[in-house]
């Protein structure tokens, strides 16, 4: 049994020191079989992409003996070694403008010196890399590898200078393309593809691979790599914890699978996510690496009032991927290119008027792993709620939704609104609302927002054990408004043959207090 690291991304040292390497190296083929190529990979971070890159260096620097055992060795490859021109912007900590110009000179220094370039680097960046590029390729076709461009942008989309950022990486990306000639081979990751008048405006001429179906799974594990590869892992789980295999690999799919990087393809696991679970001996746990993302995606979403439930749950059209702009951030396409949405399904809709048809693309969270990450840093956030006073209310509410214990449930839920600073409420009955359903979501009950009738959209409908809870906000009114509402347009009709008790609660917040003012709630008799 071959050991697991999460921290070892270098190709070489993964192999020579014997640790587990799922064979990827088959879509590696498919990269390097044209004679000259250049794309572009957009995945979510710690997803395997400087993995990827670094198994790129090693072929082109000929090292064929790392290679065997796996399917690259026997293909037809001349193993020829070309000069490498390998920069890793996911090492940086960039804050201003000067700091990225000297980082990026020095990166090019380093890689002159390897290369035994004379390199002038009291310039731009961006001559500097031409000046580099030229004075290599002079001498041989070159291979250019970058991993994580977009970092230092992702890293500052709140900071006042990151257009400046961006105008200095558009420019030193345009080299790629203004030195095709020279190149044999080029391959660019990162997690977000800024596009239009952003970085890749300069940058058109990569072949974009990151939702083609041949490469949707050559990052991430699938369910076949995950039985073949941690096989024997598995087994040992099985014995240890006294479940059947097919209970294992059941939770082990809700928790770590679930990404899909092309409508129709397989899912994927969380490599790095997978690896941490087995290293702590099954413990299913949430492993989902917390980036500065975070903070600034749920800044994002409070200051442009992000309907959570809408966020969620509308589709999007085909040019949602492409339509990542700082000028024009919004939340749901940053959940997106981060990695805590994915593409559930779409659905070929008839255009009216028309033979024709549009996509739609609905997303959702991948996995339980990734949908709790995202609910704590959502609670925590708007209400400093960690620790074990949240766990001591999420057993409480679970206890009291269970039970049918409205007026338990609704101090429990005004225990976590009361800790939501002033500063950061806003006065919208959907941010009430949205935090609502993010708590119900955390205790994996059954929630549904916007619930489409034929007279209407119910706020929330919340199921669990022998209860249906439907749910009205209000804002600044009363509560007994929202419970006649419930009444007068008969949103209860659709569950009265479901079996289960039903409960109708009616609740008004107050903008001032930010908790719950007044609710009316009744069991509804047959």
């Amino acid at each position: 049994m071959k050991d697991l690291t999460s921290s070892v991304y270098t190709f070489e040292k993964l192999i020579q020191g014997d640790f587990l390497y799922v064979d990827k190296t088959e879509y590696i083929w498919k990269l390097i079989q044209p004679a000259y190529a250049q794309y572009f990979l957009s995945r979510p971070r710690r997803f395997g992409k400087s993995l990827t890159v670094s198994t790129l260096e090693a072929i082109f620097q000929g090292q064929k003996e790392l290679f065997k055992g796996l399917a690259l060795y026997d293909k037809p490859y001349d193993w020829k070694q070309y000069p490498i021109i390998h920069l890793d912007l996911g090492t940086s900590d960039i804050k201003s403008p000067e700091q990225l110009v000297t980082f990026l000179l020095k990166k090019l220094e380093a890689i002159a010196e390897s290369l035994n370039i004379a390199l002038d680097c009291n310039q731009t960046p961006t001559a500097a890399f031409e000046d580099l590029v030229r004075a290599v390729g002079q001498r041989e076709k070159i291979i250019i590898l970058i991993d994580e461009y977009d970092k230092p942008i992702l890293d500052n989309i709140a900071n006042p200078l990151v257009n400046d950022i961006l105008s200095i990486l558009r420019g030193f990306y345009s080299v790629v393309k203004g030195t095709e000639a020279l190149q044999r081979f080029v391959f660019m990751t990162g997690v977000s593809k800024f596009s239009h008048v952003s970085v890749f405006s300069n940058l058109n001429n990569l072949t974009d691979i990151t939702m083609e179906a041949g490469f949707a799974t050559m990052l991430g594990y699938t369910q076949e790599e995950l039985e073949y590869y941690f096989g024997d892992r598995i087994e040992l789980l099985v014995e240890i914890n006294q479940s059947s295999k097919e209970e294992m690999l059941r939770k082990i799919k809700l928790w770590y699978n679930g990404y899909r990087f092309e409508e129709n393809s397989q899912t994927v696991y969380n490599p790095v996510s997978l690896v941490q679970f087995f290293r702590n001996n099954g413990k299913f746990n949430n492993y989902w690496f917390k980036t500065g993302t975070t903070r600034v995606l749920l800044e994002l979403m409070k200051d442009s009032n992000a309907d959570y439930v809408k966020t969620l749950t509308m589709p999007e059209t085909s040019s949602f991927f492409d339509s990542f702009e700082i000028s024009t951030l919004k939340p749901k396409t940053l959940l997106y290119q981060t990695g805590y949405l994915t593409i559930d399904k779409c659905v070929e809709n008839p255009v009216p008027y028309s033979t024709e048809t549009m996509t739609s693309y609905y997303l959702h969270f991948p996995n339980l792993e990734v949908e709790k990450s995202f609910n704590e840093n959502l609670l925590e956030y708007y209400a400093n709620f960690t620790g074990k006073t949240a766990q001591d209310a999420y057993v409480n509410l679970i206890r009291a939704v269970g039970e049918g214990n409205v007026d338990s449930f609704v101090k429990e839920l005004n225990s976590i609104f009361i800790n939501i600073p002033y500063a950061i409420r806003n006065d919208n009955e959907k941010y009430y609302q949205s935090i609502c359903c993010a708590i119900f979501s955390m205790l994996r009950l059954y929630v549904q927002a916007e619930v489409c009738t034929n007279e209407g959209r119910i706020d929330l409908v919340v199921q669990a054990g022998d209860w249906i809870y439907v749910i009205e906000f209000k804002l600044n009114k009363k509560a007994e408004l929202a419970i006649r509402q419930i009444h007068d347009k008969n949103y209860t009709e659709k569950y009265r043959e479901s079996g289960k008790r039903l409960m109708l609660v009616g609740v008004n917040f107050n903008s001032k207090t930010g908790k719950i003012e007044d609710y009316v709630y009744e069991e509804l008799k047959e």
